[in-house]
């Protein structure tokens, strides 16, 4: 009767096997943070496979692509808060934006179940197929359309330590595979005790024991062999003043701003500190072009006889043009600057705008500079004898950026950031479990300090040692050991999930032409 009501094209997702697809999104979603059941990643497709049994390839992909759009529906939220609340659009507007990115992150749902399920039809097992379908779709999403990496599988697990040191060798795509790996296989053991005549997955079992197995086993070596004690530690102070974002860039605010800022640095400082970390953009004002002011932050760092690195806007010429960067500039115990770092991955409708000449109606959803310029190279900057790689809000989720910044000689990875426009949500901490990530793969512990929070210190193995709550003024110490900087993923990068990408490219070629030779041969 109910279906009887519904327009045709929302009867298949509601549906019994819509609905389990949709069930399969809602445990998807609740494994990330701030839920704290990371547990149910592990069973969360369960529902979606029984589901996709003896489904076609249309209806395959429909089921895939429901459960991505409910996941995503509910990861990301937020996403309607910074565009009405920072962004000042109305929900009118706020509702298609938020449903075309789910939408597109759902669709690398739909295509892996797709190839999983084309995969079958011509004798690939979905236990091979699924996994490999799933990491490739991963990767591809993570640099398409300026690239997507929030809230992979495999993220969700970023508290369970023994099981994310694999990262060091095949990055978070390792962990994305085993936790769907082992979603088959637990599906098709179901299948089997239920008395369906599904024979049970031996074979797959096994090949999931063996990698849990060697998984945990290198996890555990990896937490119990210590640290480089190639370096002393570095006593770092990261201050979280807590801005508040709608005054953040107000002139009339600076001072006190700057003040709150130099207050927090003095109390943190108290019994003395190697490095000051500010967050992205702590300085609401071009450094380079505020003697008074920079002068002022010069002299803090004289009082102190510390190294402090301080988000500020910059600008330069290119090409006979100004352009304006979102920079962090290396302020030495002596007052001078070191260095600055640019912000290479831009955020787009928060920094600039994409084709903006095209739509010059569309503004950015952050207040503050202009448009801003990428930056070009991964430059780390020097605090004592240490190289501190500077990864600016959303670059850290981007491990490419990490890995250059280690290979060009950091040893202490900084993330500055300013997640305010994300409100009181869960994404300030879905931001920090994608963090940790980086300082795993590299072997190079993270501090982060973040205007609102979450403000923290991230060990090489993954430890969050210590962090701050949301919207509270503050600031934590800790002892960082520069990290060795030295793990197989700094080598090979994602030549795994690269594998995986080809692999699957060749299920579907291999699809493609069974079907075909089929069609010709029944003609």
């Amino acid at each position: 009767m109910t279906a009887r009501l519904l327009p045709g094209s929302l009867v298949q997702f509601f549906d019994r096997p819509g609905l389990l697809a949709i069930s399969s999104g809602v445990m998807v979603a609740l494994s990330f943070p701030n839920s704290g059941l990371s547990f149910l990643a592990w069973i969360a497709l369960i529902p979606l496979l029984t589901a996709l049994e003896g489904t076609d390839l249309r209806t395959s992909f429909r089921l895939g692509f429901t459960c991505g759009l409910t996941a995503y529906a509910g990861i990301l939220y937020w996403i309607n808060i910074v565009i009405t609340e920072y962004g000042h659009l109305p929900w009118a507007a706020s509702i298609p934006l938020y449903l075309t990115l789910v939408a597109w992150l759902g669709l690398f749902y739909g295509l892996a179940t797709l190839v999983a399920r084309a995969g079958e039809q011509v004798g690939i097992k979905s236990a091979f197929s699924l996994p490999v379908a799933w990491v490739a779709g991963d990767l591809l999403r993570s640099f398409l359309m300026t690239g997507s990496p929030w809230a992979m599988l495999g993220h969700s697990q970023y508290r369970t330590l023994p099981l994310i040191q694999i990262a060091d060798i095949c990055g978070v795509f390792g962990l994305t595979f085993l936790i769907v790996l082992a979603n088959v296989v637990l599906y098709r053991a179901l299948r089997a005790v239920s008395g369906a005549g599904v024979p049970y997955p031996v074979k797959s079992a096994l090949v999931l024991l063996i990698l849990l197995i060697a998984t945990l086993f290198y996890g555990f070596n990896r937490l119990n062999g210590g640290e480089s004690a190639s370096q002393a530690p570095l006593r770092i102070a990261l201050i979280q003043g807590n801005i508040p974002q709608d005054v953040k860039w107000s002139p009339a605010f600076q001072d006190k701003s700057i003040a709150i800022h130099e207050r927090l640095t003095r109390e943190a400082a108290l019994n003395g500190v190697d490095l000051v970390v500010w967050p992205e953009s702590a300085i609401p004002f071009f450094f380079q072009d505020e003697p008074r002011q920079a002068e002022r932050i010069r002299n803090l760092a004289r009082e102190l006889s510390t190294s402090m690195l301080v988000g500020s806007p910059a600008h330069e010429l290119r090409n006979g043009k100004r352009v304006f960067l979102n920079s962090a500039f290396m302020i030495s115990p002596a007052g001078e600057v070191t260095g600055r770092s640019d912000k290479i991955h831009l955020v787009p409708f928060g920094e600039y705008v994409p084709l903006g000449r095209f739509f010059p109606f569309v503004s950015k959803l952050v207040v503050g500079i202009g448009d801003f310029s990428p930056g070009e190279r991964a430059i780390p900057l020097q605090a004592g004898q240490t190289r501190i790689g500077t990864l600016i809000c959303a670059e850290v989720v981007f491990p490419e950026l990490g890995r250059a910044y280690v290979n060009n000689g950091a040893r202490i990875l900084a993330n500055i950031t300013n997640d305010a426009w994300f409100g009181r949500t869960s994404a300030p901490y879905q931001h920090l479990s994608i963090a940790s990530f980086r300082a795993v793969e590299t072997r190079t512990p993270l501090v982060r300090a973040a205007n609102t929070g979450v403000t923290a210190i991230v060990d090489q193995n993954g430890h969050i040692n210590t962090m701050t709550g949301l919207f509270t003024e503050g600031f934590r110490i800790g002892e960082v050991r520069p990290g060795s900087g030295n793990s197989i993923y700094l080598k090979i990068g994602d030549a795994a999930a690269w594998l995986c990408v080809f692999l699957t490219a060749g299920i579907v070629g291999l699809t493609w032409f069974k079907r075909r030779k089929s069609g010709i041969e029944s003609e």
